[in-house]
């Protein structure tokens, strides 16, 4: 079973006109993606985290416009943070399970990448936090400056969610390309 997978896999590599990306996951990795816990941990932590962001612009908006609520911004700032910290923790994980990399696999290279700069953006906000080293409005912008940043992150990896369906949609429409043409023959 596992050699017709490969083979069928290597078919629709032959398949993918020149110039094409290659598939997000290998089908072992696939399996492996589909078959652990940390895939399920990511998919909830996920809207977790951008529900947090959500509330979290909200105050920090509202302190910047009211000059109020300026400890309920900092704090869900905070927890924002800790969501962040989370979510790259597991996924970490899911990306040593997945790829064998705790970090910077292949497929998700820049994704990491970009997201070094986000936790560098949340860090910093807690550092400015926790040492006064920037006025209350100061920390507000700079955590609207992780925020962005976070927007851009997040959106990277919804676009790799829609590529790696987009990949798993045309494996399955090869493989039952493959097996029509095996029983046709």
């Amino acid at each position: 079973m596992l050699n017709q997978v490969a083979s069928t896999a290597a078919r629709s590599d032959s398949l993918r006109p020149a110039g094409a990306r290659p598939p997000l996951y290998t089908p072992q990795e696939r399996a492996r993606r589909d078959a652990s816990v940390w895939t399920l941990v990511q998919g909830l932590l996920a809207p977790i985290q951008f529900l947090v962001f959500l509330i979290s612009l909200g105050l920090v908006l509202r302190y910047l416009w009211t000059g109020q609520g300026e400890q309920a911004a900092a704090l869900s700032v905070l927890v924002k943070t800790l969501t962040l910290y989370t979510i790259m923790i597991t996924g970490c994980i899911w990306e040593k399970v997945v790829f064998d990399r705790w970090l910077f696999a292949p497929a998700f290279y820049w994704e990491d990448m970009f997201s070094m700069g986000v936790l560098a953006l949340h860090t910093a906000y807690v550092y400015a936090w926790t040492t006064g080293a920037l006025s209350s409005p100061q920390q507000m912008w700079l955590a609207l400056a992780a925020y962005s940043a976070y927007l851009i992150n997040a959106a990277q990896f919804i676009w790799k969610l829609r590529m790696a369906r987009l990949d798993h949609a045309a494996s399955l429409a090869s493989a039952s390309a493959t097996t029509t043409a095996g029983v046709c023959a």
